[in-house]
């Protein structure tokens, strides 16, 4: 994370942990239904090329992900 870049740590926990497991997955939720986007950012491995996956499940985040990015949908259209 940034500071003064806009990011927000929402939650964070060992998903090794099921309590904390169980909190992960509920702020996952009540962001998605909140009406936010999920994408996990992600490298190639043969480029370097960054680039975000959209999750629409906990259990789609993959197990080395680092972080989730929540972000608003679009307005409009």
């Amino acid at each position: 994370m940034k500071p003064g870049h806009g990011e927000v740590l929402i939650a964070e926990g060992d998903p090794r942990v099921s309590e904390e497991e169980e909190r992960l997955v509920e702020e996952f939720r009540r962001q998605l239904d909140g009406g936010m986007w999920a994408a996990v950012p992600t490298v190639d491995g043969r480029s370097g090329r960054r680039r975000a996956e959209l999750v629409q499940h906990y259990a789609d985040i993959p197990p080395a992900a680092e972080r989730v990015i929540f972000f608003p949908r679009a307005a409009g259209g």
